[in-house]
């Protein structure tokens, strides 16, 4: 099959998501290793995105490729809610011995969104409530609950969605009103979710939902004291506390899950992504003890028919056991170290960084047209045309190999953990050369 064959047999017979058809410029790849991918016709390009921030061991590891074969030969299908495999037993005993003390059981699901679902699901049946909060800069899924949970703009589509949501504002400081002319950080955005809890009546609130780590809109990271104290409002008034490490989980941030950078047990943990490096699809809602005693002895209402899926799990346990023997986590968080220190030059080099922000390898970069202004390179939810300078950017990358997520005024550096130093400082070279003519626009206009 040639290259046009794949893109026009793509295009006639799938649709792409989040992407009016006839605008989708697909490139074809070929295979993919490491932190590198090829197209078919030969191209390598350095994956600086972990294609959605979830290759997080690097593409093609043979140890996942063989498990995976050996469960295949094995068993792939069982009824979920009638037997059970080995793999579903140790990915359930690996998750509950990495994830925070109080997290012990999982419900296994297909993914990321329908992780988020299942959450939604077990804090309304658990707390008997009905309303959850979410924020606004936020992205938990695609799915008719996840999307509601949602607060940015791909929400807008699927609304009125489902009925009980209620979005809050965010730890954002370098655009927060509340405290930026003051100089340091309030934490009134977390007063602003109090006062939304008493408005709302917080005998109705089942849960309050939270990327430690805000991911694809714009790697928000919490000043100290949010998390500890949205952990303690939740206590405070009997709410359980959500914690979507679907993108930041798994080693993303230099530890196991994003939340241990401040300390904090959420009551239920949902993760995908990372769990299998995307190699097959899975995730899961990871809940407390004291919510799991809670359906020992009543219904759980809640199903999939892949639930617990053999091959995946046995993707996941191998996926687990790779991020411990070949102490990735560990190198996350020195190859983060690198990172921020070159992202801080790079913002000290060109005039049309406004911020960068990194915690481990999980990093964005964030331009302005105005550094005293902090007038955005691309407005908030943008036309095709406000797109112009980012679009150019993202070429240039694309041009010299290297691809990564841009969006909006920001463009991700979220590489595989298994990144050396040496591929690490060959990709920021070309960002480098491509901020470049970032701030050669900025001056001509």
């Amino acid at each position: 099959m040639t290259t046009q064959d794949i893109i026009q047999l793509t295009a006639a017979h799938t649709l792409y998501d989040w992407s009016v058809q006839s605008a989708v410029n697909a490139v074809a790849i070929d295979y993919a290793r490491g932190i590198y991918f090829w197209d078919v016709h030969g191209k390598r390009y350095m994956d600086f995105n972990s294609q959605l921030m979830s290759v997080n061991i690097g593409h093609s590891d043979p140890r996942i490729i063989e498990a995976v074969r050996r469960q295949m030969e094995r068993v792939a299908y069982v009824a979920p809610n009638v037997f059970t495999t080995d793999m579903r037993a140790e990915a359930g005993r690996l998750l509950a011995e990495i994830t925070p003390a109080n997290l012990t059981k999982s419900f296994f699901t297909n993914g990321g969104s329908d992780a988020v679902e299942n959450a939604i699901k077990i804090a309304r049946l658990y707390t008997g409530r009905h309303k959850i909060i979410a924020r606004y800069r936020s992205y938990h899924g695609a799915t008719a609950g996840a999307i509601s949970l949602t607060g940015e703009p791909r929400r807008w589509a699927a609304e009125p969605g489902i009925p009980g949501v209620v979005h809050v504002h965010d730890a954002y400081p370098y655009r927060c009103r509340w405290c930026r002319d003051r100089g340091a950080c309030t934490l009134d955005c977390l007063n602003h979710i109090e006062d939304t809890i008493l408005f709302e009546g917080a005998q109705t609130i089942a849960a309050v939902i939270v990327e430690p780590v805000v991911g694809t809109n714009g790697i928000l990271i919490p000043p100290d004291g949010y998390l500890q104290g949205l952990r303690e409002l939740c206590t405070k008034y009997g709410i359980v506390l959500v914690a979507d490490e679907v993108m930041s989980g798994f080693g993303r941030t230099g530890r196991w899950f994003a939340i241990e950078h401040w300390n904090v047990q959420p009551d239920i943990m949902t993760v995908a992504k990372g769990l299998t490096s995307s190699y097959i699809p899975l995730g899961a809602a990871i809940v407390s003890a004291e919510i799991a005693d809670y359906f020992q002895d009543r219904m759980l209402s809640a199903g999939l028919t892949y639930n617990s899926h053999a091959v995946a799990c046995a993707a996941a346990v191998a996926c687990i056991n790779v991020y411990k023997d070949d102490r990735l986590i560990e190198n996350a968080a020195a190859m983060g170290a690198v990172l921020k220190a070159e992202l801080q030059r790079l913002t000290e080099r060109h005039v049309c960084i406004g911020e960068t922000r990194s915690i481990g390898l999980f990093s964005v970069v964030e331009l302005v047209s105005d550094r005293e202004t902090r007038e955005p390179l691309a407005p908030f939810n943008p036309t095709p045309k406000d797109m112009a300078l980012m679009n150019r950017l993202n070429a240039f990358f694309r041009e010299n190999g290297l691809f990564t997520l841009a969006r909006w005024n920001t463009f991700f550096v979220n590489p595989p953990l298994c990144i050396t130093e040496e591929q690490l400082r060959e990709g920021l070279d070309i960002i480098d050369r491509g901020l470049d003519l970032m701030d050669a626009a900025i001056a001509a206009s």
